[in-house]
């Protein structure tokens, strides 16, 4: 019955999140968006003291119950090890602890935070890495599916689906993503949980506490034959039948053990704190136990500081694509107060990506900046009254804000290009950046020593500019704009 209680909780969670990185209609993050903020990291990152103690204390009291229920990339790993096991079951054997590499793991992790280079404690963060590999591997393949059930309702005249765009945000991030997806995989199609046991930091932080819970499946030696049927159907490795004890670190409470012995030998019960099943050897040394509370401080105190279609004009010309202008300071959204919050606290899990109407966020390609979302306006502009990216972000990397605080926050200011203004170069009429700037802060004048009839060009307005970029958007210009945003580093109201 546990075992069938975690795997209702996982599949629930599971479904859920996924959910929430396919979802492009912006309705599921009211009803799914608290999964993904009482994820660790995250909720660590975005201070969220309370989450972090129910954490702490659910581990404590149950063991990690949030490796093999909350966690999504731990379900997805449970998922892939049950379908090899379909033809190899109790495959698993017995295997020592890799200590050394797991602490490791975690200091580098920890130090990655302190050092306010989020982005690269990104690369084994684990929820993040699963938010990668949904929004570039899966979500193409379900916005392909909803398009041609989108086309395939539209010849029956019936509108139950409305065709998305779907396009390549970044080839470095798919690139992460796809060898992220395929080690993982290989690792957990071969020996179940090898990843969480070694790699993961969540796991190793959450592992030390773990050897201390009051909850915890403990071996009846006295019923115990020895027949190994626990530690084969162990995906986690952790169980030693021949010195009837568990590595209460690696253990994920998955409750596999427990169902698979025929004696009753194990069961999921009180063990009282601290206490060891009989004979099970110290796999932490004490060196090992202090490696791991210093680190767990490090990552604690790393917190504070821490679409393919052809467009065409009257279905004759092609329009060419925009390119991405070089910007001196990346644009991030309102929310994020400065850059240095935003790439402090951003994990680069793509969820506000995923959940952009507008099409402005995507993973930059910059290598201080790898992966994290930044603001771009070739399709799309930043909308007013559009709170998106800051409603779902679980970091605290883009803070909650309302549409009227949004109107009045300085992100960046637009910048001019004169040898690229079709006005200037061409002298034809073009207002387009001036009709659709929503704060006025665009005039068009005419051209100094230009005369009567010269052609009027922009002025801008940095006062009144927000770095919306609408004007950038609108821009006709080809391939670069001749008006763009360039970003600031402290946001400001106006």
């Amino acid at each position: 019955m546990l075992r069938k209680i975690r795997i209702t909780l996982a599949a629930l969670f599971f479904a859920g999140i996924t959910a929430l990185f396919l979802d492009f209609t912006g309705v599921l993050p009211a009803y799914f968006g608290w999964m993904a903020k009482i994820q660790f990291v995250p909720a660590l990152l975005a201070v969220n003291v309370g989450i972090v103690a129910a954490l702490l204390l659910l581990t404590f009291i149950f063991g990690r119950i949030y490796c093999s229920t909350i966690c999504p990339l731990g379900v997805m790993q449970d998922i892939v090890s049950w379908m090899a096991g379909r033809k190899n079951k109790r495959r698993f054997t017995y295997s020592k602890g890799k200590t050394a590499l797991r602490t490791t793991m975690l200091v580098l992790f920890a130090v990655a935070l302190v050092a306010n280079v989020a982005w690269l404690a990104a690369f084994i963060e684990p929820y993040s890495a699963y938010g990668r590999m949904v929004n570039s591997l899966l979500a193409p393949l379900y916005g392909w599916g909803n398009n041609l059930l989108a086309y395939l309702a539209e010849r029956a005249d019936s509108y139950m689906f409305y065709t998305t765009d779907v396009w390549l945000k970044s080839v470095g991030t798919l690139a992460v993503a796809a060898v992220t997806f395929i080690v993982i995989a290989v690792l957990a199609w071969r020996n179940g949980r090898t990843w969480c046991n070694t790699i993961c930091p969540v796991g190793t932080l959450l592992g030390f506490v773990s050897r201390f819970s009051l909850l915890k499946p403990t071996i009846d030696t006295s019923k115990c034959s020895g027949c190994k049927l626990c530690a084969r159907n162990c995906k986690a490795s952790c169980i030693d039948s021949d010195n009837k004890c568990i590595d209460y670190s690696r253990c994920v409470a998955c409750m596999d053990c427990v169902e698979s012995c025929n004696r009753g030998a194990i069961g999921y019960r009180y063990a009282g704190f601290g206490k060891a099943t009989k004979k099970q050897p110290q796999t932490i040394a004490d060196t090992g136990r202090r490696e791991f509370l210093s680190a767990g401080a490090m990552v604690a105190a790393g917190s504070l500081f821490a679409q393919a279609n052809k467009k065409v004009d009257g279905g004759l010309a092609v329009i060419e694509d925009k390119k991405v202008p070089e910007r001196a300071t990346p644009v991030v959204p309102v929310g994020a107060g400065s850059l240095k919050n935003f790439t402090t606290h951003c994990t680069a899990c793509q969820l506000c990506v995923s959940k952009c109407p507008n099409n402005v966020l995507r993973p930059s390609s910059s290598i201080d900046r790898f992966m994290q979302p930044e603001m771009s306006f070739e399709r799309g502009f930043c909308r007013t009254a559009c709170t998106a990216c800051a409603d779902v972000c679980p970091n605290g990397a883009i803070k909650p804000i309302v549409p009227e605080q949004k109107s009045a926050t300085k992100i960046g200011t637009a910048v001019w290009i004169a040898d690229n203004c079709i006005a200037n170069k061409d002298g034809v009429t073009c207002n387009n950046c001036e009709r659709h700037c929503p704060n006025g802060a665009i005039k068009m004048i005419r051209k100094k020593d230009g005369g009567k009839d010269a052609p009027r060009i922009p002025m801008i307005d940095a006062e009144r500019c927000l770095g919306c970029g609408a004007c950038e958007y609108v821009c006709p210009a080809r391939p670069f704009s001749a008006i763009f945003v360039e970003g600031i580093e402290e946001h400001r109201t106006i």
